[in-house]
């Protein structure tokens, strides 16, 4: 739903896979887009994680599958987002992560749409991730940064949903939110103010000792913390 989380999980999912080609592309990028659109385009398999300005105008041959983690904002560019894998008569599968109490968006979309839906059971032979996720934001500040900024980015998105009597911010589960995207702590942000989060436990490390892997960020970071000192 936001160039933050696009950043935050495309840099997850390169050091996740390994024999995938990974890009990400989102509007912030302005001039790199075409060259990483026509690269993408020119691949035989990959992953591309995207925001909505990938939903429609787009033509990239042989889509198989369309994985909607983030469900749109607006009820056309979900029909938009699953016709990547439609196109000149191509027949692929999209599918939408919805959580329980999302599921009135279906009958919405079926309504609104005309589109009908199958759930999908959810998979039971996963592999946790979480703990590598983590220690990636413990080794690199880069990382941990990205995870702050994607989860408070992912929120701020989530209460300008269009259907806000499906999507209400005031339901979320925030503390499995912030497991989920691996965070060492609870950000700052007013959404979560006044609020104690019991089923989080926070990192024992001082998060301000994490360093940059980049040398010249991590030395830029010292010379900001003398001038603050």
């Amino acid at each position: 739903s936001t160039c933050a989380c696009v950043e935050y999980y495309g840099k997850a999912l390169e050091s996740l896979i390994k024999q995938v080609k990974i890009m990400s592309i989102h509007g912030k990028m302005k001039h790199k887009r075409n060259k990483i659109f026509t690269e993408f385009r020119k691949l035989p398999g990959g992953i591309l994680v995207c925001t909505d300005v990938m939903a429609r105008g787009i033509d990239i041959p042989e889509v198989h599958w369309v994985l909607q983690y983030d469900p749109p904002s607006s009820a056309s560019a979900f029909v938009h987002r699953c016709g990547r894998t439609a196109r000149i008569g191509n027949v692929g599968s999209a599918l939408v992560f919805l959580l329980p109490m999302e599921e009135a968006y279906i009958n919405f979309l079926s309504i609104n749409q005309k589109c009908p839906m199958q759930e999908m059971k959810p998979q039971t032979d996963v592999l946790d991730h979480l703990p590598k996720l983590k220690a990636m934001a413990l080794s690199d500040r880069a990382v941990f940064e990205k995870g702050m900024k994607a989860f408070v980015s992912y929120i701020q998105a989530y209460a300008k949903h269009e259907c806000n009597l499906i999507f209400r911010v005031k339901d979320l589960d925030f503390a499995s939110l912030a497991k989920g995207f691996a965070l060492l702590k609870m950000p700052k942000m007013p959404e979560l103010r006044g609020k104690c989060f019991p089923d989080f436990t926070p990192v024992t490390v001082n998060t301000d000792s994490i360093s940059f892997k980049d040398k010249n960020r991590e030395k830029q970071r010292q010379k900001q913390l003398e001038q603050q000192r």
